[in-house]
């Protein structure tokens, strides 16, 4: 009772303020529970995909260093066109293992093989010293313009970032006339290498007045190679020049121009993976025994009584008619550099000091191929490429920047290269100015996070429900609470005021003061009264039993004329004494028809269309009420009564059926009713498995009620 009285005073707009605030109570705990557990299977997923990235950059670097690890192996002497195998009185010539062509090589993109020597001259082990004699060494006319063309193109790329100069023509006819201004120039070409003040060494060529005597043609040639020595020295300013590479940026831009966030703030693997790389202990210079013909000897170049013109070597022809001459030497091997030239190509090249002279050694590569064979390839076997891009970055300048699965393909411009920084690192020497930037496009949940995603949608879907149906049920209960009151209001209405004349009626009765005429209008009142209270009464109680389901409708087959007859015997004096017109209109077919129903249920329900039309039609100046029965099919017939007043609102057309509603005020309204009359005749007529409907006429309203045919 109490919480009854407590909904009674309640309205709806309080119990939606309620149920608001209650369901903000819980769901802001709720979502912040489901935002963290996502966030953690984030970071952890994110974990995962990092450790995977370390795991594909060792991989990677670890596939470079094989590469360049068995470069290292190879011995001066393969950058020749022809070897000496063997020892001792077997040995023999040999064409280098780096003359075949096409170039056979496990480097991806690589271009060729190149020696540059201290006169700045360049060589390539894919032709021979000696041109005229080519097919004596196997290759054909067409094979050896192939091989020619590829050296041109070697010596091109080489030209073309000033790193083999012309000098070399120039100089190429003359004799030096003393063997120690030779070694004293290598000497030089070395203290360049180790940054020593270049006049300086010079000043020892010319203060050793009494090995060296300096004359104008000396001069020239030490001008002459002293040129050479500088384009020689291209190479030591190759990695020199990072200030002015960041001037020239890459298609792709500097990697300080791309947005890379950082949201994880644990980057623990990243930066140890950056300490570990600057402290890589630094590869040391090798020493290996060369051994090369005479002919081709580093000391015939600078021989005073030489007849023999640098580039010239011995034919194979000559070589049979010659004794096998052969020089050993000793060399030192610097470990290989790596560098990107301004034509976009990599360098990979090595020194070698050999009598007391520098050469140059190593290999063009192609960009592209050589990334996308050992990067991208392994990249778009992992998970990795579903959820991020790989950036390789060069000095801080994109390279290239390879997508994920789903679009197969290079990105463009630097906009699109936008994400979450999830991994970053360097390779090993000589690769370390190259770095793999890992940036997420779309970071997986895994299982959990899927979990996760759909019991929040269920626990929302729980929750909105939830609360939705406790605000219709509290809704409900403040309707039945205030229809309960307007119902107590109107059945004391309704009792009370028959009641009060039947009782006034019945003293004048009683007292004698009614006389003989007026006796007779007062029975009938009283009685029209008490008719009234019984089917208030009756209506009551039916409406208790089919609440509790302890009534059930007694079916029986019933023709409808009986049923129309029986209608018309109980409501024809209720009709003419509210001072209306009954019309009972009924074809022959639908009399004939056979339907199933409680016989006294059926006159109930139009006792009380037909007390429902005298009430709101009182005021109408046709004061008819029709009952027409049709056969509208030849399983159905309908009942059709009407009345000619105001009608219902379209609005409460679908309200009036429920219980206790009233489309008038309580405290305004001017008709009779308790709000349970049309409710009642519409759970009987659904218990007898029948329909009922109602429409507007102009003007009054119809009724149309339907049963099946037996």
């Amino acid at each position: 009772m109490m919480f009854r009285s407590t909904l009674s005073g309640l309205n709806k707009k309080t119990l939606q303020r309620g149920l608001m605030v209650f369901f903000i109570a819980l769901a802001i705990p709720t979502a912040i529970l489901i935002q963290q557990s996502y966030s953690r299977l984030k970071w952890e997923a994110f974990h995962q995909h990092q450790v995977m990235a370390d795991e594909l950059a060792t991989r990677i670097d670890k596939q470079f260093l094989h590469f360049i690890n068995s470069e290292e192996q190879r011995p001066f002497t393969d950058y020749a066109f022809l070897n000496v195998v063997g020892e001792n009185e077997a040995r023999f010539f040999q064409r280098s293992p780096l003359s075949h062509y096409p170039i056979a090589s496990s480097i991806p993109g690589l271009m060729g093989y190149f020696q540059v020597d201290s006169l700045g001259r360049l060589v390539t082990p894919l032709i021979p010293d000696v041109l005229d004699d080519a097919k004596s060494y196997g290759l054909s006319d067409s094979e050896l313009m192939q091989r020619m063309t590829l050296h041109k193109q070697i010596e091109a790329v080489l030209s073309q970032n000033n790193l083999v100069n012309n000098l070399a023509d120039r100089t190429n006819g003359k004799k030096l006339k003393d063997d120690q201004l030779a070694k004293k120039l290598g000497s030089t070409l070395k203290s360049l290498d180790r940054d020593e003040p270049l006049e300086g060494a010079f000043s020892s060529v010319e203060s050793d007045e009494e090995d060296v005597h300096v004359n104008s043609e000396m001069i020239g040639e030490t001008e002459a190679l002293t040129d050479s020595v500088q384009g020689q020295a291209a190479f030591d300013e190759l990695n020199k020049t990072i200030t002015k590479k960041k001037s020239q940026k890459s298609v792709l831009g500097r990697i300080e121009d791309i947005e890379l966030k950082q949201r994880y703030k644990e980057t623990e693997i990243i930066e140890e993976t950056l300490k570990q790389s600057e402290q890589k202990k630094e590869k040391r210079a090798r020493r290996e025994l060369n051994a090369l013909p005479e002919s081709i000897s580093i000391d015939h170049a600078v021989k005073d009584d030489s007849n023999v013109e640098p580039q010239a070597a011995m034919s194979p022809s000559q070589l049979d008619l010659t004794p096998l001459r052969i020089n050993t030497f000793e060399s030192e091997i610097d470990p290989f550099e790596f560098s990107q030239l301004e034509s976009g190509h990599f360098v990979l090249f090595r020194k070698v000091w050999l009598n007391e002279q520098r050469y140059i050694q190593g290999m063009l590569i192609e960009q592209h191929d050589f990334l996308d064979t050992v990067i991208n390839h392994a990249f778009v076997e992992t998970a990795l490429s579903d959820m991020s891009n790989l950036l390789v970055v060069y000095q801080g300048n994109v390279l290239e920047a390879f997508s994920g699965r789903r679009y197969r393909d290079y990105r463009s411009n630097t906009a699109a290269l936008k994400g979450e920084l999830l991994y970053q690192t360097r390779l090993s020497d000589p690769l370390s100015d190259v770095q793999l930037l890992f940036s997420i496009t779309q970071l997986p949940a895994g299982p959990g996070g899927v979990i996760i995603v759909w019991l929040a949608l269920i626990l929302s879907m729980v929750l909105c429900i939830g609360f939705y149906l406790m605000y219709r049920l509290g809704v409900g209960q403040i309707n039945l609470a205030n229809q309960q009151q307007d119902f107590v209001s109107a059945v004391s209405h309704e009792l009370k005021t028959p009641l009060t004349s039947i009782r006034m009626y019945g003293e004048m009765l009683r007292e004698g003061w009614a006389t003989e005429e007026k006796k007779k209008t007062y029975y009938d009142f009283i009685f029209d009264e008490s008719e009234r209270l019984s089917r208030l009464i009756n209506n009551v109680l039916h409406l208790a039993k089919m609440t509790r389901n302890t009534q059930k409708a007694e079916l029986k087959e019933a023709t409808v004329s009986e049923l129309i007859d029986s209608v018309r015997s109980k409501v024809s004096s209720q009709v003419e004494r509210a001072g209306f017109e009954l019309r009972i209109k009924c074809d022959n077919e639908a009399k004939q028809a056979v339907i199933n129903v409680d016989a006294d249920w059926f006159s109930q329900i139009m006792i009380n269309l037909v007390d429902n039309a005298i009430k709101f039609s009182a005021k109408s100046d046709i004061k008819v009420i029709e009952l027409h029965c049709l056969k509208v099919s030849k399983v159905k017939v309908q009942f059709k009564l009407r009345d000619y007043g105001p009608g219902i609102d379209n609005k409460q057309m679908k309200k009036i059926f429920t219980l206790f509603y009233r489309t008038e005020n309580e405290l305004t309204r001017e008709t009779v009713g308790t709000g349970i009359g049309l409710a009642l005749v519409h759970q009987m007529i659904l218990n007898m498995n029948g329909q009922i409907d109602v429409m507007n006429k102009e003007p009054g309203v119809e009724f149309n009620v339907q049963f099946p045919i037996k």
